[in-house]
């Protein structure tokens, strides 16, 4: 099936990139997940990445972060190819991005502080005090109080401990930020907060946000871009809206089916007037 120009997966060379994918291959075994996958990720986007279960969605964002490695292709990150540097170069690299995984995978034996400062004491050479300051600068930066960053995990609500793993995730001031379905298992008001505060800090700290989710809502919300992931290549990119045009079964029925024509009306409610603010222990 041709792509049309305007939802290809690759922009034009004069375009500033933040992740460039070429030629990706990936499998286990037998299987071969993405062969000659093409994508590119401008500089200062919210980027979604959506697909059925099964086509690799989380194998291509850890190839990009180095945790898997690939059959044949070249990524580049930041202009930079991680396959290609030496190990001092390469840890240079790995500062310049954030991850948070499904499910938040924080550490339970330690606080939130002490997670926050995981990264910290991997990358730098602080004083722990200093090193506690950051990690409570990130506890606010996220939107949880000050408090929350001596609570254990299981001492916090499921929003809350996202919030958490994204306070982990900025710890070191990336660049880049990966978020692995950051939204998946919070209620709708919980869901939606999260959704805004992931735009908020791409707009106020530059970021290039790299999103996996299935939540519709989120990709309406957040997204500049979709990458549309299906028999092993990235077969559309582009706005919802031209996503919505695309000729292609799964994207029609993803972007246009009852639950995409729900996501659309939802965006156009306008907020209740006036809207609250939320307390400290909202984000359940």
């Amino acid at each position: 099936m041709q792509t049309p120009a305007a939802l290809s997966p690759t922009l034009p060379s004069d375009v500033d990139v933040a992740i460039r994918v070429r030629g990706l291959e990936t499998g286990f075994g037998a299987q071969t997940i993405h062969k000659d996958l093409d994508l590119d990720v401008r500089r200062g986007e919210i980027i979604g990445l959506v697909g059925g279960s099964g086509t690799g969605k989380s194998v291509l964002l850890r190839c990009i972060i180095g945790l898997e490695t690939p059959r044949a292709g070249t990524i580049e990150v930041l202009g930079r190819d991680a396959a290609t540097l030496d190990a001092v170069e390469g840890r240079a690299l790995r500062r310049r991005w954030g991850v948070l995984f499904q499910e938040g995978a924080l550490f339970s034996a330690l606080t939130v502080a002490e997670n926050i400062e995981v990264p910290m004491r991997e990358f730098l050479d602080l004083p722990l005090d200093l090193m506690d300051e950051f990690a409570k600068l990130k506890v606010r930066m996220v939107g949880l109080p000050e408090e929350a960053a001596c609570k254990f995990p299981s001492e916090l609500s499921g929003g809350m401990r996202k919030r958490a793993a994204l306070a982990r995730a900025l710890a070191l001031d990336p660049l880049v930020l990966f978020l692995d379905e950051p939204t998946a298992g919070l209620d709708p008001i919980a869901a939606a907060a999260f959704d805004d505060l992931v735009r908020v800090l791409r707009d106020t700290l530059d970021l290039t946000v790299f999103l996996i989710t299935h939540d519709l809502d989120t990709l309406h919300a957040t997204c500049d871009r979709v990458a549309v992931l299906s028999d092993g290549l990235v077969i559309a990119c582009g706005t919802i809206e031209a996503l919505r045009e695309f000729d292609h079964p799964w994207v029609q029925e993803y972007f246009s089916g009852p639950r995409g024509r729900a996501a659309v009306r939802s965006q156009r409610k306008p907020p209740a007037q006036p809207t609250p603010q939320p307390s400290k222990t909202e984000f359940a």
